[in-house]
């Protein structure tokens, strides 16, 4: 009977729509060339009714496949919602701004109001940013919540192309009276810099409405840092604040610390790998005993921080009550240092929530700090001499010289050859990061997450499923190894608290909590996971029927 059960909750998790009003060929591998190759495709589209949602990410579609698709798009005022992420691989450059700029003027001749615009992992550059400047600009994004261009190329000059047209679109919705109040910004990996950190902080500053800001990988130093700063305190609402692996140096660090003492709402700073140094944590330090009543995690690894500034870090979180993680691995703490932090947390009861130390770099040189003025200004010589006129580079150029850039502006090697980092997997998930962990990736992630809490065990769970891809055999066997090593760890941990089902359902928003939840997107990787996870043994039997419940609808 209960194999039955498991066999028909499968099924229905097989063939269950990820939402109402989406059409989904995420994930497909389709190579669509011409009007032949989607026609199929169009007339399902055309056929759709009340289409709120088209993903078409993981395909690779060339500009008559756009311009057909584009058609059919033509009519569809309810659309709200495009996942274009990942749909141009192996197309030259030059063919993606003219298929951007159709899909574009499909929307807006619909008159569809859209609030989330992904378009990420597509290596467009600064052109693909003029691509859909008019889209940006227009009616159609005066609703934009969620706006997400991680790893596209865009450099300094889409940057500046990018702010001009959010503040154009502001000022232009604003007229109507109700201006764009854009929630969800993701612009990491795309070599921005400071001038584009600048124009972008501007257009920031102008909104004031972010909730969270992801701007990883983009070589920005302290002047940009300081825009960014100063941008995100006429954001009050902010959560997470993502600037993962840019240089602050102390005097960027300092200038974020001001800013923080006015975001109550913050609850994930990720200021991982960013060389705040022992002056910058010191003083982000002290806004954090000062304020940030609901902070949940602080990443400060990879700093050049000193035992001395951790220890401040550690001290500054003791009457947090809802913190979770706290990270400051990698720094110059040395064996005292270590066991000195490891101390002051376990006497706060906060020892869970300190990361492993593993890679401590140890007492740092005499000389070290002395340098610091000395090494922002080569720094800031070294980007300059790299600068180089981005339309004229391929993607294979753009690749290879991020990594040279990346590598020139950490002071440290230790930082350049720095080991995965699974807080920031489960703080922003990709397939690749997931990958990047390594064959220990399980063995991470399990010591990573506390599996004593059903939630904290379902919100990890969901953010690895969700970069699951059925055609790609290494992500797919890397999520669910991952997934069946933390679940079963959870389900056979005693001290489990709280029940996995009914976070998971909670999480994506399928049954009501008296707390306020705010639902997580159901994608095709969580009923994937959902499938295979429902037929292992570690799986307790009683809750396939809840699941049944639920998911069958």
């Amino acid at each position: 009977m209960a194999s039955d059960i498991v066999a028909q909750l499968a099924d229905s998790l097989a063939k269950t729509g990820v939402e109402d009003g989406e059409l989904s060929y995420k994930g497909q591998g389709r190579k669509l060339d011409d009007a032949d190759s989607v026609e199929e495709m169009v007339k399902e589209i055309q056929d759709f009714e009340g289409l709120q949602a088209l993903r078409l990410e993981g395909n690779t579609v060339g500009v008559e496949a756009t311009q057909a698709i584009a058609k059919a798009l033509e009519t569809k005022n309810e659309l709200k919602r495009c996942y274009w992420s990942d749909m141009f691989t192996g197309r030259l450059r030059s063919e993606i701004p003219p298929a951007l700029n159709s899909l574009g003027e499909a929307v807006m001749m619909a008159g569809a109001r859209l609030t989330v615009l992904d378009l990420s992992d597509n290596a467009f550059g600064p052109d693909g940013v003029e691509g859909i400047k008019k889209l940006l600009e227009s009616s159609a994004c005066f609703t934009l919540q969620e706006l997400r261009l991680n790893n596209c190329g865009m450099g300094i000059g889409g940057g500046k192309i990018l702010a001009s047209s959010l503040t154009q679109c502001y000022k232009k919705s604003s007229v109507e009276g109700n201006p764009l109040s854009l929630k969800v910004f993701v612009a990491g990996r795309n070599r921005l810099e400071n001038d584009g950190a600048t124009a972008l902080a501007q257009a920031f500053q102008l909104m004031g409405s972010l909730e969270e800001v992801h701007m990883p990988q983009n070589g920005i130093n302290h002047p940009g840092v300081t825009a960014l700063a100063t941008a995100m305190q006429e954001n009050p609402g902010l959560r997470i604040l993502n600037l993962n692996d840019n240089t602050f140096t102390e005097k960027g660090a300092i200038a974020m610390a001001q800013a923080l003492k006015q975001l109550r709402s913050i609850q994930v700073i990720n200021f991982g790998d960013c060389l705040v140094r022992s002056a910058g944590a010191k003083a982000i330090a002290e806004t954090v005993s000062e304020g940030l009543p609901i902070l949940k995690e602080l990443n400060l690894s990879y700093g050049e921080i000193t035992e001395d500034a951790a220890l401040a870090v550690a001290q500054a979180v003791k009457d947090k009550n809802q913190m979770e993680k706290l990270e400051l691995n990698g720094n110059y703490l040395g064996e005292d240092g270590c066991k000195a932090v490891k101390d002051i947390m376990e006497s706060m009861n906060l020892g869970d929530a300190l990361g492993s130390l593993s890679d401590d770099e140890g007492d740092p040189e005499d000389d070290d700090e002395d340098d610091d003025d000395d090494d922002d200004e080569d720094e800031e010589e070294e980007e300059e001499e790299e600068e180089v006129d981005e339309d004229e580079i391929d993607e294979e150029e753009d690749e290879e010289e991020e990594e040279e850039s990346n590598e020139t502006k950490l002071s440290t090697p230790v930082s350049a050859s720095r080991p995965p980092d699974v807080s920031s997997f489960l703080s922003f998930p990709s397939p690749d990061k997931l990958l990047k962990l390594g064959a220990k990736r399980a063995l991470l992630v399990q010591e990573q997450v506390d599996v004593r809490d059903a939630t904290k065990t379902a919100e990890a769970f969901l953010k690895i499923a969700s970069v699951y891809k059925e055609e790609n055999n290494d992500v797919k066997n890397a999520v669910l190894d991952t997934i069946d090593a933390l679940l079963n760890k959870a389900f056979t941990t005693p001290s489990f608290q709280g029940s996995f089902v009914s976070s998971l359902l909670v999480l994506l928003g399928l049954i009501k909590s008296e707390d306020k939840v705010k639902p997580v997107i159901m994608v095709p990787g969580h009923l994937h996971a959902l499938e295979h996870v429902v037929r292992q043994d570690y799986f307790p039997k009683e809750n396939v029927a809840v699941l049944e419940a639920f998911m069958s609808r």
